[in-house]
């Protein structure tokens, strides 16, 4: 379906277990790392390859943990569906937002952190964090 967008996405976890949240010039909206999987892309490689884009992150495909796949409206672009291949991946080094990134948020995963948040973010993907956290 040509409203649907495929994205690899990170759950991002540093150190000190807060969550890494970007936001792309010109939008309101903070969300997970990630981007557009490409023709004939793996979901990891893609992960990879936009992290390193948008954050200067070099991570191993290999060690990314796939947590499944979610579907959520987009935040901006209406009308259509995100469907995202969530990956986890632990850091231990420093960010910085490169390419259409603007800003980078660490938020502690059990709030919003007082951020705008797209529909995936807040309404799937944290709270799927949080329940992992309590099992």
């Amino acid at each position: 379906m040509p409203s649907t967008i495929r994205i690899a996405a990170a759950l991002l976890i540093g150190r000190d277990g807060q969550t890494l949240l970007v936001r792309k010039r010109g939008t309101q909206a903070f969300m997970q790392p990630g981007g557009k999987i490409d023709a004939g892309e793996q979901p990891a490689q893609a992960l990879a390859r936009e992290l390193h884009e948008e954050l200067n992150l070099r991570i191993d495909p290999a060690a990314a943990i796939y947590l499944g796949k979610f579907c959520a409206p987009a935040a901006n672009e209406p009308g259509f569906t995100v469907e995202a291949e969530l990956f986890q991946v632990h850091i231990d080094v420093t960010v910085s937002p490169a390419a259409e990134i603007e800003e980078v948020r660490w938020i502690d995963p059990a709030g919003d952190g007082g951020l705008p948040l797209a529909p995936l973010t807040r309404d799937l993907i944290l709270p799927f964090y949080r329940q992992s956290l309590s099992a």
